[in-house]
């Protein structure tokens, strides 16, 4: 055999090698395995009832109203305050032709006691107009320390009493007559702050 002929076999079977060593880098040991991974997001679920706290005609000045309401947890997730946001507006009867330049809200006293557990201290005492500009805790507890959170877990009842007066001055307030108050009261719920699920 030639030179060139034993010189090009040779560059060859070298070729052949490094092919076999470059695909050989594919050939180890290998396993593998899946795992199904569910994030589902939990629910918030409140309710009030019943939906219509008060709904009363024909009041006069020194006329108390007492209403109770029940907060609900109808979700997944533990409720860790109700905010109670107050809207109001004034409907006024102009007497006698007159616009009435008093604001009637500022005249009706709002009492919110504790829920049905500790129903002798009050969550607020203010008038309805000040309230506008308040978001009282309802689930709030009284302790020794003063209030506290206290929250809704899944499935709890949290019965409320509220108590309204028609605030009576010693005064004329005739002024009053024929107006009337629509008051929106809206409950928002805060979940409870996140925590560490270590499974």
């Amino acid at each position: 055999m030639s030179l060139t002929k034993k010189v090009t076999k040779g560059f060859i079977t070298a070729a052949f090698g490094f092919s076999l060593i470059g695909g050989g880098t594919f050939a180890y040991f290998s396993d593998s395995v899946a795992t199904n991974n569910t994030f589902a997001a939990g629910t918030l679920d409140l309710s009030v009832n019943p939906e219509a706290v008060v709904n009363i005609n024909n009041i006069k000045p020194g006329d108390e109203i007492k209403r109770e309401f029940e907060l609900q947890n109808n979700g997944t997730l533990t409720i860790s305050k109700v905010l109670l946001n107050t809207k109001y507006a004034v409907n006024d009867a102009k007497l006698d032709g007159k616009e009435n330049t008093d604001d009637m809200a500022k005249h009706i006293k709002v009492t919110i006691l504790y829920n049905q557990n500790n129903a002798s201290t009050p969550v607020i005492e203010t008038t309805l107009y000040d309230l506008q500009n308040q978001t009282p805790d309802l689930t709030q507890i009284d302790t020794i320390a003063g209030p506290k959170p206290n929250g809704l877990n899944p499935g709890d009842k949290n019965k409320m009493i509220v108590l309204f007066e028609f605030k009576d001055n010693g005064q004329d307030q005739n002024q009053f007559q024929g107006d009337a108050l629509q008051v929106e009261w809206k409950f928002n719920a805060e979940q409870a702050a996140g925590s560490l699920n270590e499974g």
